[in-house]
């Protein structure tokens, strides 16, 4: 069993004047996937570097399995952690870089080789052993690093944005492999990024990290379905923000209004692309077309609201838009927001 608690902990830098880190706390389950997920300078490398303890927090607690590590160094703590530019010794062959920290370790020759051979059988580098770094693409790098520190079968797995060098194809199918290794050895993994589609497709859940804080901590399908806050509505996924007023139940935004059951006041309206169906109008149009991009399943349209507001629309048809029609807006599913928080949902 393998249980992280992140209690209470903050970092600062530069001389107590940028907090990196706000006082953060967070319990990650024995198994678990959780995919810290922010813009750059959120802080979730730095929370990830304190829990692998290359940072120290400037106060809180770092706990796995019921042990305070806030203070232990990296290389006595129970954690393998997996960096963005694999870190590998280029001098070493592949067998070399995975058996380092096993001999460092002082673990039995016979039992160094059995466990990495077996582990590159698990990353499907089997008979790789003898390869130079030098030897290897990009993607068959990632999997030593990974390879690297499963070797050293740690309690809690640390993944630093490991695709991110990668090319799309390759980042897809790494991701879809790191995470069947993941639930093959049922591992306590905390996963860092700031590509949406990672964290949506490999989590259980995901923390959305803003200014060192959390924005919310859901699973994947509820961060994407009822995000909580206009910052999270705007960075997981595409989202139509709109903001507007609402007087007498009706949302207003130049031209275009729609039934919104909450006080009179400002509001910002919330619509993803899918839940926005689009008519062709030529009186009394709410906006008009500016693009359509066809992508075969599907076509996305950019349209502008009278005061060239952009909105975009999934359609199944984009043959029937094209550039400077005018079109009415229905959305299917909304949300609004109000000083920060959700204020109604349909």
């Amino acid at each position: 069993m393998s249980v992280l608690k992140i209690k209470d902990v903050s970092k600062i830098f530069a001389n107590g004047t940028v907090r990196a880190v706000d006082n953060f706390s967070l319990d990650v389950a024995d198994g678990e996937l959780v995919c810290l997920l922010g813009p750059s300078g959120s802080g979730k490398s730095t929370l990830l570097r304190m829990v692998g303890g290359f940072e120290r927090p400037t106060s809180g607690l770092m706990i796995i399995n019921g042990e305070d590590i806030t203070h232990v160094p990296p290389e006595k703590r129970p954690t393998g952690m997996v960096f963005q530019s694999h870190a590998l010794w280029t001098h070493m062959n592949v067998f070399k870089n995975l058996a380092f920290g096993l001999k460092l370790r002082k673990v039995a020759p016979d039992e160094i080789k059995r466990r990495v051979e077996g582990v590159l059988d698990l990353v499907g580098l089997g008979g790789y052993g003898t390869r130079h770094v030098a030897q290897l693409s990009g993607g068959q790098q990632q999997r030593v690093a990974l390879a690297r520190s499963l070797v050293l079968e740690p309690k809690i797995l640390l993944l630093d944005e490991p695709f991110a060098s990668l090319d799309q194809h390759l980042r897809e199918r790494l991701r879809e492999e790191v995470r069947d290794i993941q639930q093959r050895l049922k591992i306590t993994t905390l996963f860092v990024t700031h590509g949406q589609d990672e964290a949506l497709s490999m989590a259980d859940r995901i923390v959305v990290m803003r200014d060192g804080k959390t924005e919310q901590i859901d699973r994947p399908d509820i961060v994407y379905r009822e995000p909580q806050t206009p910052f999270v509505a705007g960075f997981i996924g595409t989202m139509n923000l709109i903001e507007g007023t609402v007087s007498n139940g009706i949302f207003s935004k130049a031209g275009y209004s729609t039934p919104l059951p909450v006080s009179d006041g400002p509001a910002i309206l919330a619509v993803r692309p899918e839940a926005l169906d689009l008519t062709v109008a030529n009186d009394n149009a709410q906006g008009k077309v500016h693009r359509v991009t066809d992508y075969g399943t599907h076509g996305l349209v950019d349209l502008e609201l009278l005061d060239s507001t952009r909105v975009k629309a999934m359609v199944s048809h984009p043959d029937l838009f094209r550039a400077g029609q005018g079109v009415r807006l229905a959305p299917k599913a909304i949300a609004a927001y109000r000083d920060n928080a959700v204020i109604h949902r349909a």
